[in-house]
C-alpha cells in the first residue's frame, strides 16, 4: 500500500480508501450479511487499507465500529458526515451536533477523525458558516473531531459552486468531491485551490455505474453524441473507451477509471465501494498501478475534458441486487 498525508492534517492515509455507501454499501446493498461487511473491511485492513470512510446516511457506521475492535484507535483513520437537511428542511445545529454523537456512539470510539458536513448546497453555505460552524468547532475543541470537512452533492452541484466558494474557508481541511475521466470539473475548479490551500482531497464517483454497469456507457456516449457534446463517432461504438485498454495501457476501463483518478495532481485518497473481497483486492491494485499511459491521459482530457455532470448518479437504493 501507498500512503500520504492528508493536505495538512498531519493523517497518513492509504491511497485506497474504502466507501462504506454507494450502491454496495459494503456488500448489505447486496443482501450480504453484516458478518460479511465486517469480514470485507478486515479485508481492506490486511491489503494495508487505513482509510474508511462512512455516514450516518449510509447505514454502515455500526458495522465500521465493530469491524475496527481490538484495532489500536490511531491504526485507522475514520472519515463520517452528518446530513444538514432531512426531509427538505434544514436540521438545526443542535440536531447535527446530535447526528456527531450518535455517529460516536454507533462507531465506539470517543472520536473521528474527519467529520464532514454532507452533501451541502451552495444556497446553504452561508447558513453553515453562520450557524452551523461554531457548534462544530465547539466539539472539535471537545476532541470529538479532529478535523473538519465539507462534501459536495455532485448530481446537484456539477459546476463544484459551493467547493469553489469553501475551498477558500481555512475551517475546512478536508473535501469530498466528485471526479472521473468523464467529468474532470476539478482539475481547473478544485485542484489548484486544494493544493494551494493544503486541503486533503478524497475522491468520489470515481468509478459509477457509467463505468461498471454493461451498455450504460455507450448509452450516454449516444446521447452526448446527438447533443454535439462529443465526436458523432462514438454514437457508433459499443465499447466507446476502449482505446485504453492495451498493452502497456489499462487491463479495463474499471482499471482505467482507477488509475486516471489516482494519479491526478492534487488527489490524496482514491474512495472505492464494494461488497466482495475479490473486487476489494482488484480494486485495490488498479489504484496502486502506475499511471495511464501520458497519450492516454491526454486524450482523455482532450475528449471529455468539457463535459459537466456525467456519469453522476445518486445511488439506487430501489435495486434488487443478486447475492453473492
Amino acid at each position: 500500500m501507498e500512503y500520504r498525508t492528508l493536505g495538512r492534517t498531519g493523517l497518513r492515509v492509504s491511497v485506497a480508501g474504502l466507501g462504506c455507501g454507494g450502491n454496495s454499501q459494503l456488500g448489505l446493498g447486496q443482501g450480504k450479511s453484516e458478518a460479511d461487511a465486517i469480514r470485507l473491511v478486515r479485508a481492506a485492513f490486511d491489503l494495508g487499507v487505513n482509510f474508511l470512510d462512512t455516514a450516518e446516511a449510509y447505514g454502515t457506521e455500526e458495522v465500521v465500529g465493530k469491524a475496527i475492535a481490538g484495532r489500536p484507535r490511531e491504526s485507522v483513520v475514520i472519515s463520517t458526515k452528518s446530513r444538514i437537511r432531512a426531509g427538505g428542511e434544514r436540521l438545526s445545529p443542535a440536531e447535527i451536533l446530535a447526528n456527531l454523537d450518535a455517529s460516536l456512539r454507533r462507531l465506539a470510539t470517543d472520536h473521528v477523525d474527519i467529520f464532514h458536513l454532507h452533501a451541502v448546497p451552495e444556497a446553504d453555505y452561508d447558513w453553515v458558516m453562520s450557524e452551523v460552524l461554531p457548534g462544530l468547532i465547539r466539539a472539535k475543541e471537545q476532541g470529538k473531531i479532529r478535523h473538519l470537512g465539507i462534501t459536495e452533492s455532485s448530481p446537484r452541484d456539477p459546476d463544484q459552486v459551493m467547493l469553489q466558494r469553501a475551498v477558500n474557508d481555512e475551517c475546512w481541511k478536508v473535501m469530498m468531491f466528485a471526479f472521473h475521466m468523464m467529468h474532470q470539473v476539478a482539475r481547473e475548479a478544485l485542484f489548484p485551490a486544494t493544493q494551494r490551500n493544503g486541503i486533503g482531497t478524497l475522491l468520489m464517483f470515481v468509478v459509477r455505474n457509467i463505468f461498471s454497469r454493461p451498455g450504460l456507457l455507450s448509452e450516454t456516449m449516444r446521447a452526448l453524441a446527438e447533443e454535439g457534446k462529443v465526436d458523432r463517432s462514438f454514437a457508433a461504438m459499443e465499447q466507446p473507451l476502449d482505446f485504453l485498454v492495451h498493452e502497456g495501457g489499462a487491463r479495463s476501463i474499471i482499471d482505467a477509471a482507477y488509475r486516471f483518478a489516482r494519479h491526478e495532481p492534487g488527489a490524496d485518497v482514491v474512495l472505492f465501494g464494494t461488497g466482495s473481497i475479490e473486487h476489494l483486492k482488484s480494486n485495490v491494485n488498479s489504484i496502486l498501478a502506475p499511471p495511464l499511459p501520458r497519450e492516454d491521459v491526454e486524450r482523455l482530457y482532450t475528449l471529455f475534458g468539457h463535459l459537466r455532470g456525467v456519469g453522476l448518479d445518486l445511488p439506487d437504493r430501489s435495486r434488487v441486487y443478486p447475492k453473492g
